[in-house]
């Protein structure tokens, strides 16, 4: 009698190949199948779906705890993802995971967010993705909460059998235990920013980004909302930017 194969989980991040979130994450995803590791072999955060064109990628095979095996690669959290998908595994993962983050993916996040990138790599390639961060930035939050939500949502999906075509799956949550999960909408936002300039010891002038987080909007169901409220959130998104409701309106007219 042939034993089942397990899935194959395929774990990222944008925080580093040896972040606790990822190991956190990886724990997680263990109890569901057999877990890979591919990630970038530094701190990537904020690059948002950059993929790397002017140098060579290398991938390193490590082992995260002892029993977590994978690849640390000196690139973005969406060159690890393609490079996993394809080169580095034996076979295609049923699932990828991107985190757990350390700090906000909500909102306007969203877009900035190498965390999600990955996912939302994982899923134009035709993988059902999840991404998954934590409000709190310091290494040694806790994660818990962030944990039970991932596994429920991780359920969740491998339950249904998978994510609809294009749809990736944002999940964030407070730092601390877990005190439930919604379903949630981005919330409207974005940053106020400026640039402090200053001078190098060698008079040369250089530029420090500095800004504010602004919330534009605060619904009972947007994501940032939610979370204010101490619960996780779980958000549909799409790479497909199209405003097929403006196409249609537009369309009508001549240019």
């Amino acid at each position: 009698m042939m034993s089942e194969i397990k899935p194959l989980i395929l774990v990222c991040n944008d925080d580093g190949f040896f972040s606790p979130g990822i190991k956190a994450l990886a724990k997680v995803a263990s109890e569901f199948g057999e877990v890979v590791i591919v990630a970038p072999d530094r701190q990537q955060s904020a690059v948002g779906h950059a993929i790397t064109m002017s140098v060579p990628l290398r991938a390193n095979e490590l082992t995260i705890a002892k029993k977590y095996k994978g690849f640390a690669v000196n690139g973005t959290p969406a060159d690890c993802v393609k490079l996993a998908h394809g080169n580095l595994l034996e076979r295609k993962p049923d699932l990828i995971l991107s985190g757990i983050n350390h700090g906000s993916n909500a909102g306007i996040n969203i877009l900035y967010s190498g965390t999600v990138s990955a996912a939302t790599e994982g899923t134009i390639l035709g993988y059902s993705s999840i991404a998954v961060s934590c409000t709190a930035y310091p290494e040694e939050a806790d994660l818990t909460g962030a944990q039970e939500a991932a596994r429920r949502v991780i359920k969740f999906v491998l339950d249904r059998g998978g994510l609809p075509k294009g749809v990736t799956l944002n999940v964030n949550a407070p730092a601390g235990e877990f005190k439930g999960i919604e379903w949630s909408r981005m919330a409207d936002s974005r940053y106020v920013e400026e640039y402090e300039g200053r001078v190098d010891p060698f008079n040369r002038s250089y530029y420090w980004l500095t800004g504010e987080f602004e919330l534009l909007d605060d619904g009972s169901d947007s994501d940032i909302h939610i979370l204010n409220e101490g619960k996780a959130t779980v958000t549909p998104i799409q790479y497909d930017l199209t405003d097929y409701s403006l196409l249609k309106d537009f369309g009508s007219n001549n240019l």
